[in-house]
């Protein structure tokens, strides 16, 4: 392959291809790579969140939310309720369905990030973190600029 020159067509492809692997992996529980990610956020809040809170952490615009949420209801991983202290925000929670597809893709999970982590050694591994979440702080720095 050759080597690129670009940092962030070279990020892209790294990002591309690992969410070609994930989607192949999660296929096989018909869940889409967000949706799970979804329901481990929702497994880390004691199973419910704040539908806001969850944009908000997968940095997304609320509308996208709607159709996430949308079709996880749908499937029954989740459900959706008003919020009983204030009726304009809208709850979230992992239903017993969600819980056990989550059960199921843990594997699948820590199977695609050990193809991910891989490539580099644990030194290695620890500096490309540290890299990568100063271009996140930078990106997100930029973000709010505009």
């Amino acid at each position: 392959m050759e080597e690129m020159k670009s940092l962030g067509r070279s990020i892209g492809c790294a990002a591309h291809l690992f969410r070609e692997r994930a989607d192949a992996r999660m296929a096989k529980y018909d869940v889409t790579p967000l949706q799970a990610h979804v329901m481990v956020y929702l497994a880390h809040q004691s199973g419910k969140s704040t539908q806001q809170a969850l944009g908000e952490h997968l940095r997304v615009k609320p509308s996208t939310v709607n159709g996430i949420v949308d079709r996880m209801v749908e499937r029954e991983l989740i459900v959706r309720s008003a919020d009983e202290a204030d009726a304009r925000r809208r709850l979230v929670a992992l239903t017993q369905t969600g819980q056990a597809r989550l059960e199921q893709l843990h594997q699948e999970m820590r199977e695609t990030e050990r193809l991910l982590e891989s490539a580099f050694t644990a030194e290695e591994l620890s500096q490309f973190h540290t890299l990568v979440n100063r271009m996140i702080q930078s990106l997100e720095e930029d973000r709010k600029k505009c």
